[in-house]
């Protein structure tokens, strides 16, 4: 059956080939795209250029964006989608805003007793709802390591939690995954992380401490492990890597075992 859209597709695609030295030097710059099979870097390739046509990068005073830097970017956004059925996951933001830096943006917050308290607070990267997504600019060049940190795929996961409303740590989950599954692995981790920080002050936590704030960045937070320190937090979690590898379909910490040792990078601790 004839589909406008996947003419569409196939047009940009043609109309606007990836030189191999292009998509090389990414690859390059990009250790956790090490161990994709041939059709999986085809895949992510395609579906990298199909999210620049598809999203805008504004890059503000500061930032200077080559082809190579666009499609580092784009890769990133586009790993977590790679065995993803093609449906949209990624509605709900058409722009993306790249700061030179670390940024300042008002927070608010209502405590239980209905009061708000409003200040100001230094980001790397901010997700809004139907909204666009902020990414400090460096924080994007240190992405694609195998050290824990993504700040791409942290704020896109944002994103896919956002897909049922606001974020609270579960996205829509595959017809095959249970929610009262999910709820209670997630919630389980979720705990016991604040049980060690609270307990534990001056010890280094197994994951980002960060993942400790709320649902929504343990689920953040997660996500970047699996993909970028996928050892870590299977020993620290087990259970959530499995939920994470189930509605991810992918799974990192077999490719990143099967990698030759010089390209398996130590992932780093996060800090206390």
């Amino acid at each position: 059956m004839w589909s406008f859209k996947a003419w569409r597709q196939r047009r940009i695609l043609r109309n606007n080939p990836i030189s191999p030295t292009t998509w090389a030097k990414v690859q390059q710059q990009l250790p956790i795209l090490n161990g994709l099979s041939s059709p999986e870097q085809q895949r992510l390739r395609e579906r990298a250029l199909l999210f620049l046509h598809a999203k805008h990068l504004t890059a503000l005073p500061g930032v200077t964006l080559e082809d190579n830097d666009r499609l580092h970017l784009a890769a990133l956004a586009e790993l977590p989608l790679l065995h993803l059925a093609d449906l949209n996951w990624y509605q709900g933001f058409h722009e993306m805003v790249l700061y030179p830096g670390d940024f300042c943006s008002p927070q608010q917050h209502r405590d239980a007793s209905g009061v708000v308290h409003e200040w100001s607070g230094e980001h790397s990267g901010e997700a809004w709802l139907q909204g666009p997504v902020i990414l400090a600019w460096p924080g994007v060049l240190q992405s694609g390591q195998w050290d824990g940190y993504n700040l791409v795929i942290h704020e896109l996961a944002h994103k896919l939690d956002m897909l049922n409303g606001s974020a609270n740590g579960l996205p829509p989950l595959h017809a095959d995954m249970r929610q009262s599954d999910w709820a209670e692995v997630m919630q389980a981790a979720f705990e016991q992380l604040n049980r060690h920080l609270e307990q534990h002050p001056h010890s280094p936590p197994p994951i980002d401490a960060y993942a400790g704030e709320n649902p929504a960045e343990f689920f953040a937070v997660c996500s970047e492990y699996f993909f970028s320190a996928p050892d870590l937090l299977n020993a620290a979690y087990p259970q959530v890597y499995g939920q994470l590898r189930r509605f991810y379909r992918q799974d990192p910490l077999l490719r990143w075992q099967q990698l030759p040792a010089a390209q398996q990078l130590p992932a780093t601790r996060p800090k206390a």
